[in-house]
């Protein structure tokens, strides 16, 4: 069996070596010529996976994407082929929840916010938005969730017992964190859901975030926002039409990076385990790897917290772990000469907060560290 997989799937041999001969590919120069003799397929957001590039994969029977989003792949096609299709849902949710949490921490120190007396709204509540709400509770943030699709199924026996706000009225919070995957039709499309209209209702003191896609966003009109002197604060992570980024945006950011929030090892590593794990049940064969197998030590293991836990010890120990201000750093420096996709092929090992054990003396007891996702230290 011949599996083709995306060179920046982490632990991708290591999964399925024992399933069969590995091909590794770059995942936007891939061709259809590349993949002729493929028998699985797995990819990454950038690898558009229609009937253009399957024109010649004749024996293809699996097709995988380490990814939440699935807007690159064309289900339909698949499924008229009848190619199995799976993708890795909420695989990087938390790596996104913890890249808005350390660009709210960050802000927060530049402009001397307290984190407790804002109002977060969370527009997309599926994975990575619950992930960030429960993020947010351990700090005693206040947030609103907008998601039309997940509230009109509520009463379904879906156990989902949250309360939903208008966009709207989201969109007045102040800050706004976007997490919805892109669609581009229907009555809840997000393909350009801040519009210009939407964009010039915001004010001058909020804080917009974009860590989803780049197209629910209208950058071109966000940009003639901030020419005009509109003082919102910006975090974007995700840019309309990527790989090509609209460049003279780019100083008007606070935070800006190369579509990384969800580029955690854990996250990325998570989306080849699920792939891995669904791949034997399509062989109908028992998984024999376990991320847990393969995952090294951090370089800073643990943290002891002696004193009283407040905003700057916050502060301090997320950015222990990930200071976003590094990756924006290497963005704003490399991007018009080693381009946006280089960025990403080439992102620095990255850690999550469980990667990391957190022990507290008792002067400084608090479960806030531990509800946040660090590992409690074993006694």
């Amino acid at each position: 069996m011949n599996i083709f997989y995306d060179e920046n799937m982490p632990f991708a041999q290591e999964f399925f070596t024992d399933l069969g001969n590995l091909h590794s590919f770059s995942g936007r120069e891939l061709q259809a010529e590349d993949i002729k003799d493929a028998d699985v397929l797995l990819v990454r957001s950038i690898t558009q996976v229609n009937a253009a590039l399957l024109a010649q994969a004749q024996q293809l029977k699996f097709v995988g994407t380490a990814t939440i989003g699935t807007d690159h792949i064309d289900q339909a096609y698949l499924k008229q082929q009848g190619i199995a299709f799976y993708s890795a849902p909420g695989c990087n949710a938390i790596s996104v929840a913890e890249y808005v949490l350390s660009a709210l921490v960050v802000l927060a120190e530049r402009y001397l916010i307290n984190l407790s007396t804002l109002t977060v709204g969370i527009v997309g509540a599926g994975n990575t938005g619950s992930r960030l709400a429960e993020k947010l509770s351990a700090l005693d943030i206040t947030y609103k969730l907008c998601d039309p699709l997940l509230e009109a199924k509520q009463g379904n026996a879906n156990n989902d017992t949250r309360k939903y706000y208008p966009l709207d009225e989201v969109l007045k919070c102040d800050v706004i964190s976007l997490h919805v995957p892109k669609t581009m039709e229907g009555e809840h499309r997000t393909f350009k859901l801040l519009n210009e209209q939407r964009l010039s209702a915001l004010q001058n003191e909020q804080i917009l975030i974009s860590a989803c896609r780049g197209e629910v966003i209208d950058n071109d009109a966000l940009l003639r926002l901030k020419e005009q002197g509109h003082g919102v604060k910006l975090v974007l992570d995700v840019w309309q039409g990527e790989p090509n980024v609209l460049e003279p945006l780019v100083p008007f950011t606070e935070i800006a990076t190369a579509h990384i929030a969800g580029y955690s090892l854990e996250g990325k590593a998570r989306g080849s385990e699920m792939l891995y794990q669904a791949l034997c049940n399509e062989l109908k064969i028992a998984a024999k790897h376990h991320l847990t197998d393969f995952l090294p030590a951090a370089n800073i293991s643990s943290i002891e917290i002696t004193q009283q836990f407040d905003q700057i010890v916050l502060n301090q120990i997320v950015k222990m772990v990930y200071d976003v201000r590094r990756d924006d750093a290497i963005f704003r420096q490399q991007l018009s000469e080693q381009g946006f996709d280089t960025i990403r092929k080439t992102y620095p090992v990255r850690r999550e907060f469980s990667s990391v054990s957190v022990s507290l003396s008792k002067n400084a007891y608090s479960d806030v560290p531990h509800r946040l996702g660090f590992t409690k230290t074993s006694n």
